[in-house]
Parts: C-alpha cells; sequence; structure tokens
C-alpha cells in the first residue's frame, strides 16, 4: 500500500489542473515536521473534510447556541468530565481517522514541551510543570483536555506572578536550553482504523466541541474557549527568549485581550493545534541550529 508521503511525493504536476495538496505539501514557507505535515494533508485532502465537514461546522454550531441558552437558565452543574473524556476516547477510537488521532495525541506531547522550553528558559524562575504525554487513547480517558486548557492558565498565572514577586523579566538568551525538546518522534503508539473511521480531524473537532461545551460548566467551557486567546502569549515569551520575532507570524489566534465568542471554536482550535506544530518544529530548528554552531565553534 502507498504510503501518504509517498502520494504527496510522486503525484504528477499538470499545470492545467494544478493539485492543492501537492503544492502545499512541496511548500517550505512555514516550519512543521514533515511527517506531522504528510498527516496533515491527507486529513485535509479527505473526503470527509470535503463533503462532511460544512454539514457538521452548521450542526456544530446550532448546538452550541442551543447548549449556551440551556446552561445559561438552568441551575445545575453540567460538569461529568469522566463520561465526557470517555465519550471522546469512543468516539476517536471508533469514528475517526488513525492519521487525526496521531495528531491529537501529539498535541499534548508538544504543548508540554513548548511550555517546558520556556519555564526553563527563565533565570531565577521555577515554574511547576504537569506535562500531558499520552502514548495512546487510553490515556485521553484521564482527563486530559481538561487538564490541558488548566496547564494553559495554570503555566501564565504561575510564571508571571514570580516574575513580578522577583522583580523579573523575560530576556534574550544567548544559549537557549533546548534539552526538553524532542527531536524525533515521540513515543505515541499509531491507532488503528477500523470500518468506520473515516471522520478527518477538523470535522472530529467541530463535532466535538458542543460535546465539550454538554458536559462541562457554562464557565469550563468559556475558559477552555478563551485558552486559545494564549497562543500568542506563549509566542511572545518564546520569541523574547528566542530575540526571533519572526516566530510570531506562525500564530494564529491572535490579541489575547480580545475573547472571541464561543462559536468559532472549533475553527481556532484547529488553528491552536497548527500553530503548536510550527512553532515545536521551529524550536527543534534552533536547537538544531545551536548544535550545529557548536560542532563548528
Amino acid at each position: 500500500m502507498m504510503k501518504p508521503e509517498d502520494m504527496f511525493a510522486n503525484m504528477q504536476h499538470d499545470p492545467d489542473d494544478p493539485s492543492p495538496w501537492h503544492a502545499l505539501y512541496l511548500d517550505q514557507s512555514t516550519p512543521i515536521r514533515p511527517s506531522a505535515k504528510t498527516l496533515w494533508l491527507t486529513n485535509s485532502s479527505s473526503n470527509s473534510r470535503q463533503f462532511v465537514l460544512p454539514f457538521a461546522r452548521v450542526f456544530s454550531k446550532v448546538l452550541i447556541v442551543i447548549f449556551q441558552v440551556i446552561k445559561a437558565l438552568s441551575p445545575i452543574d453540567w460538569r461529568a468530565s469522566r463520561l465526557l473524556h470517555q465519550l471522546i476516547y469512543w468516539g476517536l477510537k471508533y469514528f475517526v481517522k488513525k492519521e487525526a488521532n496521531y495528531l491529537i495525541l501529539r498535541h499534548f506531547w508538544l504543548g508540554s514541551e513548548i511550555l517546558a522550553f520556556v519555564g526553563g528558559n527563565v533565570p531565577g524562575v521555577k515554574v511547576p510543570m504537569n506535562p500531558l504525554r499520552p502514548k495512546n487513547l487510553e490515556d485521553l480517558k484521564n482527563h486530559l483536555f481538561l487538564t490541558h486548557d488548566l496547564n494553559l492558565f495554570n503555566f501564565v498565572i504561575n510564571l508571571n506572578k514570580e516574575l513580578r514577586e522577583k522583580g523579573l523579566k523575560i530576556k534574550p538568551l544567548e544559549a537557549p536550553d533546548f534539552s526538553m525538546l524532542t527531536e524525533g518522534e515521540f513515543d505515541i503508539e499509531m491507532p488503528k482504523d477500523g470500518f468506520f473511521n473515516f471522520i478527518d480531524l477538523e470535522t472530529a473537532i467541530e463535532l466535538y466541541t458542543p460535546v465539550y461545551q454538554f458536559f462541562l460548566t457554562d464557565n469550563d467551557f468559556w475558559r477552555a474557549t478563551n485558552s486559545l486567546q494564549l497562543d500568542e502569549t506563549i509566542g511572545v515569551y518564546a520569541a523574547t527568549i528566542l530575540n526571533s520575532h519572526q516566530h510570531l507570524v506562525l500564530v494564529n489566534n491572535k490579541h489575547p485581550l480580545v475573547s472571541l465568542i464561543t462559536l468559532s471554536a472549533g475553527f481556532r482550535l484547529v488553528l491552536h493545534g497548527l500553530s503548536t506544530e510550527m512553532g515545536h518544529w521551529f524550536l527543534v530548528m534552533k536547537k538544531l541550529e545551536q548544535r550545529e554552531k557548536m560542532k563548528s565553534a
């Protein structure tokens, strides 16, 4: 069976009918790990994304509005994190494509390592970390999605409390510590596809957004949505340490002080995932550059 990377690499170029996926595969203007890019394009070019996503996006927005009204009027505490993560696990395992599942598992590792890079490169500050490294879909049931959102806010709060208390600032470093960054592939089991595993990454995210909303409190869902605003915040931290502010062009969820409404949460979550992929690979390339400079010195 042809591998996805072979499919894109061996595409024949027809000037009268060029493939957008071939163009994106060959393009090197933005940093992203080649293996992750192949998985991303495999999902983007799927029939599910073309024919199911448009309906899923409309359906999701309608449910979000309905659930928003219900929660605003109801005195019930809707939090059911254990059931939520069980449903997410079940849906991903039996209905979502293996490439999408792998990208989801990768995201937790990427986010943990980016936070570790920032926390480890601010002299005089020690920020408690809670790295998330799921090896398979089963690990997601341990409240990983909710914990991921909490980690982002707790990191920003703990880091800046120490900076304020100690009168410190994040500053550029001549030789940043990149030791926490994984250069190769993560220790993740590639999920398997069954007969019904046809849903792509973006469609899955759109369908799960109202589910996420329903099984959490209104406050939990708003906090999760607002966590996407922290992409630029973390990007500024990393760019300052590297003295490389062109890094910020990779950030899509910008303007952290302008919180967006929840209707766009699904699409912004996809942007968050892509920004994280590109941000991590940018750091890895900086790590490799530093190593080459040390060898030639």
